[in-house]
Parts: structure tokens; sequence; C-alpha cells
């Protein structure tokens, strides 16, 4: 990668720490200094001061090789993050099921002041597919199904988001992702707390609408199983920007 196609490196000292550690994912897990200049557009000394904090924090790993990774601090802030939710073992399940009947990608998205992170997945084992990393940040104005459910049920006010939360899912064909359609629907647990949005993802040509409808069957009996449910409860009001 060229200079003049390198990122422009953030400002702050916290965005810059914060973009050295998104330059890593499940096809890059181990990055050299070059590698992360060429994703940050930060200079070689500033990455190597920054990299100095994180490696001392063990939030990133440097081996013999010279290269990075992320390190045993991060893992350990996932889990809390991931049991303060404490749905895992009642989640996880429904995606494994749902995954075997449609033969596609599921994945339950929460939101994040602006953005979507993928909480729990469950990829389908088919050779053409579309890929879904847990902690997978994306933001909500990108587009896509499970985008659309979480303003829906979020505070949102459109006319769409006014007509998803009427029906109870919304369904998108190549909208962030060309080739591929996605179905989500809203879940919301016992208490009726608003968990987030579980999605179905699939390639268009074999993902149609009638496929779309069942998948929506197959969620919504899958999580009644848990205990969970995936419409608004009666008087339910939305919290904004949640």
């Amino acid at each position: 990668m060229s200079s003049q196609n390198s990122p422009k490196p953030p400002a702050g000292v916290l965005e810059r720490g914060i973009s050295i550690l998104e330059c890593f994912n499940e096809d890059s897990p181990r990055l050299s200094l070059r590698d992360l200049a060429e994703r940050t557009g930060l200079d070689k000394a500033t990455l190597l001061r920054l990299l100095a904090v994180f490696i001392k924090a063990r939030m990133i790993h440097r081996y013999d090789s010279s290269t990075y990774a992320l390190g045993p601090a991060l893992l350990h802030m996932g889990m809390l993050y991931r049991d303060t939710f404490d749905l895992g073992s009642r989640l996880q399940p429904v995606l494994r099921a749902v995954m075997e009947q449609t033969g596609e990608t599921v994945a339950l998205y929460v939101r994040s002041g602006d953005d979507r992170i993928c909480l729990y997945r469950e990829n389908t084992s088919k050779e053409v597919r579309h890929h879904v990393e847990v902690g997978k940040r994306l933001g909500l104005k990108d587009g896509g199904s499970s985008a659309h459910v979480l303003r829906a049920f979020t505070g949102g006010d459109t006319p769409l988001e006014r007509d998803i939360h009427e029906k109870g899912y919304a369904m998108t064909r190549s909208e962030r992702v060309a080739e591929m359609a996605s179905v989500a629907v809203p879940v919301f647990d016992a208490d009726d707390t608003f968990v987030g949005a579980l999605v179905v993802l699939g390639l268009a040509s074999r993902h149609n609408e009638a496929a779309q409808l069942k998948a929506v069957e197959i969620v919504r009996h899958e999580l009644g199983q848990q205990g969970f449910r995936t419409c608004a409860p009666a008087g339910w009001t939305p919290k904004t920007g949640a």
C-alpha cells in the first residue's frame, strides 16, 4: 500500500490507540509494524510508543518474529462484556438451531451508540457464505436488516422503521453487501428488555423472499423455546440510542 493510499491517522491519542486495536481480525490475527503503519496511517515511531503501552497492559502481545497480536487482557474484557448480558447459554443454541434449519449464517447484533456489534454468531458451513466475526462493529448508517431493526426498536421513527416495528422484521437484498440477502427480527427477553437483532444472512440467489419468511418463522419458534419473544410487549417504549 502506498503512502498516498494510507488512511489519515486519527488526531487524538486514544483514537490512535483504538485504530491499532481495530486492525486485527480473524483474517489478520498477526500483523507486522509495517502492516499496522499501512492500516492506521501512523508513523512507525508513534506506533512503537503506543504498542509499548498496549504490551505493558497485556492488550497486545509481541512475538519473537516481530509481529503483533491482540493480548489476553482483551479476551478477559470481552468475556466480561458477554457475561454482563448473561445470554450466551440461551442464545447460542438458538443460533445453532436456526443455522442448521436454514443453512445460512445467523448472528445477534446489539446497538452501541451509532454502531452495531456482533455479540454471537453461527456461520454456515456452505462454501459460498457471508462470514460474520464476533465483535465486528458496523455503522447503523451502513444499512442491513439488523441495522434497520436496531434503529426501529431503539427510538427510530421513519416510515421504514415504523413499518418494521409493525411487521416485526426487516428484509434486505444486496443493500450492504452485493449478492447477499438478510432478514432480521427483534429479540426481547422475558423481562421485556430489548436485547438486539437476530439476523439470518445468505446468498441472495438461494435466500429468496420465501426462504426469508420461512427463516422468520424458524427464528421466532427457536427464540420462544428459550423464553425470548420477537414482538414488543404491550405498552413498551423504546430507549433511544441504546
